[in-house]
Parts: structure tokens; sequence; C-alpha cells
């Protein structure tokens, strides 16, 4: 076996991977807030990650920290969405991120390729397949197009940034290590009681429900972060970025599998024929796009 096909078989399992982590935050968002989701998960990965800190270069841990301040308010709007909708629609909404960078070349004045409006016609068509299906367009569906939109613009930071850093798992550890530090001040000033006696109560509360869901958390810090996160890295070492993105437009489906199987969501062959249009989109969107650095892409 070649040594870029054992790359396209890692990308094909952190798909699968990345798919199973909407149901299992869907799960959690009947119990918590969107905030303490991303701290808990973000916290463990950060622990295991934090070895990589170590004489980190001071340019490595600022892009982090850039690149995390942007990752928390693309899983806010997410997670928030998330408990609005059902986990296979918001994947598949929030999957449309590919779109969103050559779309930002169109802001800049550059007109699109040919590719990128049959992409967006499919796209579009994809989503009021998915609408029609379950239900009209709702709040829950307007944070996942929000997380879209702030995941691409995360995409671009990320491929300026890490083409000038000495040691991408240092970037990654330090942008982790970012989402959990900003999930901790957000919870801090918006959602934990400033009375030293109801902030106890109220966290206590919350450290005895996350011990009932420990192995759901220990499943999105450690396996569908830290791990996936290290086997992203080594796969699309051996992969172009293009045949990353195709690998990863079939995220949703993998979504919307694990969904029926975890959370028992079904879907109808309206609904199925939606997100074919939005998966052939995604994928031909990046059909003969330009060499992109892999470390452009970004997980979900």
């Amino acid at each position: 076996m070649t040594r870029h096909l054992h790359g396209i078989l890692a990308l094909l399992l952190v798909t699968l991977v990345w798919g199973t982590t909407f149901p299992a935050m869907k799960d959690l968002t009947g119990h918590f807030s969107a905030v303490w989701i991303i701290l808990v998960r973000f916290a463990l990965a950060a622990l295991l990650l934090s070895p990589f800190l170590w004489r980190a270069k001071l340019a490595d841990a600022k892009s982090g920290a850039i690149l995390g301040g942007l990752l928390f308010f693309c899983f806010v709007f997410q997670v928030e969405g998330l408990a609005l909708t059902s986990s296979n629609r918001n994947a598949f909404i929030c999957g449309l991120n590919v779109l969103v960078v050559p779309l930002l070349g169109v802001l800049a004045g550059r007109l699109p390729e040919r590719r990128i409006v049959l992409a967006l016609v499919m796209s579009i068509a994809g989503l009021a397949a998915l609408c029609w299906d379950g239900g009209a367009w709702g709040l829950g569906d307007s944070l996942a197009l929000m997380s879209a939109l702030c995941f691409g613009v995360y995409i671009k930071v990320m491929e300026v940034r890490t083409r000038s850093a000495t040691r991408l798992l240092s970037v990654t550890a330090s942008q982790i290590g970012t989402v959990a530090l900003c999930a901790m001040v957000w919870l801090l000033a918006r959602e934990v009681p400033g009375d030293a006696a109801a902030r106890g109560a109220r966290i206590g509360g919350v450290v005895t429900a996350i011990g009932q869901h420990v192995w759901n958390f220990a499943y999105l810090g450690v396996i569908a972060t830290a791990a996936i996160i290290s086997l992203q890295t080594w796969g699309q070492s051996r992969t172009t970025a293009n045949e990353a993105a195709v690998v990863y437009a079939f995220e949703p489906a993998a979504a919307a599998f694990f969904g029926y199987f975890w959370l028992g969501e079904a879907m109808t062959a309206r609904g199925w024929l939606g997100g074919l249009l939005l998966i052939s989109g995604m994928i031909v969107s990046q059909w003969n796009s330009e060499r992109r650095p892999a470390a452009a892409l970004a997980p979900e």
C-alpha cells in the first residue's frame, strides 16, 4: 500500500469520526449550554496536546491564539444551532464552509469561476430540498450558516498563518488551548452567577452532570479532537489539499448516517437528494481549484 493511499485512508477515517461529532454534541445539548460543551471538549484536547507548547516559537503561539479565537465562534454558532435543529441538517449546512473561501475572492473583486457558480446553484437547490423535507428555515439553520461562514474565514486565515509556522502542532496546541480559554472567559462573564455561593452551586451542578456524560466528553475531547487532528495532519502530509477537500465533503453524509443510529434521526428521499446536491456542490467547488497548502483545510 502506497504512502499516498495511506494518507487517503487516514482522511477517510478522520471524516467518519468528524461525522460522529454532530450526534455526539447534539446529545449533549439537552444537558449543557454550547459553551460548556466547547470548554470541556477543548480543555481535554488542550491538556493532551500541551507538550507541543514546550519551547514553542512566539510566532506559532500568536498564530494559534488568533486561530483559536476564530474557531471558538465557529463552534459557538455550530453547537447553538445543533440545539435547535437536527444533527444531520446542521452538518449539511455547516459543510458549506468549503464554498466560503472562493466566495471571499468575489468580495475582493475577482469574478467567480464557472465551477463556483455551478457549485452555488447545486448547494442552493440542496438547501431548498432539505428545508422542504425538514420544515421551514429556522434560527438553528441560520446559526449553522453563520458557523459555515466563520469556518470559511477561519480556513482562509489558517492558510496564511500556517505558511509561516515553524511547527504546525505547536500552532494546533495553541489554538485548541485558546478555544478552551475563550470558553472559560465567556462562561465567567455570561453564564456563571457573580455571587460566590450561587457560582459554586452552579459549577458543582455542571461538574456532576459532566460526570454522568464523561464518556461522551472523553470521546469528543480525546478521540475526536486531539487524536483526530493529529491523524489529519499526518494524512494531509501524504495527499493534496484538493483530494483532502473532496474526502471532507462526505462528512455531512457520515453525520446523517451516525445521526440515524445514534439519535434515531431519519431523512426522507427528498432530504437525501438535498444532501447529495450539497455534497456534489462541495466537490465541484474544489474541482481543479488552485493548489493550497494541506494545512489550510480545517476540521469541523
